[in-house]
């Protein structure tokens, strides 16, 4: 896997070391549904425009839309590309699935 990321096994370690893993559907949905989901969206989005993941044609890191759980929509509400629902992982934290 270390190689398949680019790295090492060092380096692969460190990269999940700095990755949040949600083991357990409730503070999935905590996570979610908080604004801590706005603040690390838009440090995706602004990510992504520096290393030209949005394509070549990008004006900026709001010219996608990410859509969050409450119907807000970060960047563009014409281009929403990446959309979070807290639905089922509510349904998997109330034991429903």
């Amino acid at each position: 896997m270390a190689t398949a990321s680019g790295t090492d096994l060092s380096g692969y370690d460190a990269q999940l070391a700095a990755t949040q893993m949600f083991f357990e559907p409730a503070p999935a949905v905590e996570f979610v549904e908080s604004s801590a989901l706005a603040e690390t969206m838009t440090n995706v989005a602004e990510f992504s425009f520096e290393h030209g993941l949005l394509g070549d044609g990008a004006p900026g890191p709001d010219f996608i839309g990410i859509e969050l759980p409450n119907g807000e929509v970060l960047g563009s509400e014409s281009n929403v590309k990446l959309r979070f629902d807290s639905s089922y992982m509510q349904m998997a934290a109330d034991g429903e699935i």
